[in-house]
């Protein structure tokens, strides 16, 4: 099939297929189409098929499949030597699924170097708080001695497969602990990648890569097909201190 020159635009009925991710055009990179909702079905099939929305408040939905990729494996996120060394005094503690609407929120607010708002939008919010409830939206939270929220990550868990969409910092590090305990906790499940979308400098550092969008696709649509029990991962995170994940690299 030959690409059109434009975005693709979206079937109103929520549980409507997605065009290929192959389509996505090449400028802008990864747009591939616009319209559609945000119910639960539709963000789902989304990200099983490699895609995800990111629009900003008055434009339509957007969605998109950028090639390259940029990933991490989850054995692979890199903490440096500096700030291992400071974790081993701190009294912070990381839970999963307690704060989730807290973390979301937080993510909009925090200031993005070459950005001008948040793709955060109420409607956003509504959405993804609404996919918590079903079980396929997720936090990891970061919480210092007072037991005030210092840092976060969210994202969507289909089968096998994490797709991160935000992180922030409420104190110097909070989301680098945040990302770092999700690695390590499904990488000892046996989920081998976090989805980190578009190229970031702080990613890279982190251990981020890119990855061939046919590649991606390839090993997504295999491991949303893995079988997984949606719901609270509160219980099955666990509570740890901050502290261990100070340890031998990688994480």
């Amino acid at each position: 099939m030959s690409r059109r020159p434009g975005p693709y635009l979206l079937d109103d009925a929520s549980d409507a297929a997605f065009p290929p991710a192959e389509l996505a055009l090449r400028e802008p990179d990864g747009l591939l189409a616009l319209g559609g909702d945000l119910s639960p079905v539709r963000l789902l099939n989304a990200y099983a098929g490699g895609i995800f929305p990111w629009f900003s408040e008055g434009q339509p939905l957007l969605w998109w499949s950028p090639d390259p990729r940029m990933v991490f494996r989850t054995d692979g996120v890199h903490l440096s030597s500096r700030f291992r060394r400071s974790l081993r005094a701190s009294g912070w503690r990381v839970r999963a699924d307690t704060a989730f609407a807290e973390v979301m929120l937080a993510c909009a607010k925090a200031p993005r170097p070459g950005q001008d708002g948040t793709w955060i939008t109420p409607a956003m919010l509504d959405a993804y708080v609404a996919l918590h409830g079903l079980g396929y939206a997720h936090s990891v939270e970061v919480f210092d001695e007072d037991d005030a929220l210092v840092g976060g990550i969210y994202g969507i868990a289909i089968g096998h497969m994490f797709f991160g969409e935000s992180m922030f910092s409420g104190r110097s590090g909070g989301s680098k602990v945040a990302l770092a305990a999700l690695a390590r906790t499904l990488d000892g499940w046996g989920w081998p990648l976090i989805d980190a979308q578009v190229e970031n400098p702080h990613l890279v550092r982190m251990g981020a890569s890119l990855m061939p969008r046919d590649r991606f696709l390839a090993q997504v649509r295999q491991l949303v097909r893995e079988p997984a029990q949606p719901g609270p991962w509160t219980g099955l995170f666990g509570e740890f201190p901050a502290a261990m994940l100070a340890g031998s690299q990688p994480v």
